[in-house]
């Protein structure tokens, strides 16, 4: 009986001495909804790693839903369960309020804006701390996207551009935007908007305004979660008004896109490939 006690325990010690499931944090400034894609890509890495979801790792999901107050404490909280990796989604203002909660856990995070002059690491060479990621240069080519409407409507003189005043590339952004329009001699009029609710009021700005253009300058927020919002308004506006004009914004997938509202085909037969293929 001894014997038999001693074997029936064995499989309850053998279990107590297996090592912890790990921990991953997955934050997004987004909301699950917008990140389906993110999630999916996300869990297939893992499971390429040799992880699953629930079997062999387990992944602590944190949303801010767009609302980038609540990044600071959602990374804290990450922090605090001793999760053993941080994968930070969303945008560069993720990645800030994971660095800003610990400087032991390692993070991995996807930007659009240069990752050393935001302080997330030293260098491209030797990021050093606990962070590492992937740069996709995005804010980097919003004067390129301008050259991109000029080549579509040459003959505009001013034109709207939607920024998200609570981007932390914002000054970078701008910055870039006022350079590029001044080289082509371009006025800007831009329009602040932090939130969905913010689209209504800066259409009706536009809807007042001799503007012949529209870019949505890059930003996570702006992009993904009222990507088809600000494409639906403009719509609405510009074919109020018989004049040629165009919008430019990015994809889910950070392309570029230009829209012309009312095309003149023959001209846009005309234009290099690699613009025909930009039009949808």
């Amino acid at each position: 009986m001894t014997l038999l006690g001693g074997a029936a325990a064995w499989p309850v010690a053998a279990r107590a001495q297996q090592p912890a499931m790990p921990v991953v944090g997955f934050l997004s400034s987004r909301s699950p909804g917008e990140s389906a894609l993110d999630v999916a890509g996300f869990q297939q890495g893992l499971a390429q790693a040799g992880y699953v979801e629930n079997q062999t790792v387990a992944i602590e999901y944190r949303w801010a839903e767009n609302r980038y107050d609540r990044l600071p404490a959602m990374a804290a909280d990450l922090v605090g369960r001793q999760v053993a990796v941080i994968a930070a989604l969303g945008g560069p203002v993720t990645a800030l309020a994971v660095k800003a909660a610990t400087k032991t856990v390692p993070f991995a995070f996807i930007t659009g804006v240069d990752p050393v002059k935001l302080g997330l690491v030293a260098s491209f060479a030797r990021p050093g701390g606990n962070a590492t990621g992937v740069n996709m240069f995005i804010t980097a080519i919003e004067a390129k996207r301008l050259g991109l409407l000029r080549e579509l409507v040459p003959s505009a003189a001013r034109v709207a551009v939607i920024v998200n005043p609570n981007s932390p590339e914002l000054d970078s952004q701008l910055s870039d935007l006022q350079t590029g329009a001044g080289a082509i001699g371009w006025e800007l009029q831009i329009l602040r908007v932090g939130s969905e609710a913010e689209f209504d009021a800066a259409f009706a700005t536009l809807g007042q305004s001799a503007v012949q253009a529209l870019l949505v300058a890059a930003d996570r927020q702006d992009h993904i979660s009222s990507d088809r919002k600000p494409k639906r308004k403009a719509r609405s506006l510009f074919y109020s008004n018989a004049k040629p004009r165009a919008v430019c914004s990015l994809t889910r997938r950070s392309q570029s896109r230009c829209r012309l509202m009312f095309p003149d085909k023959a001209r846009l037969r005309r234009l290099p490939l690699r613009l025909q293929t930009k039009l949808f």
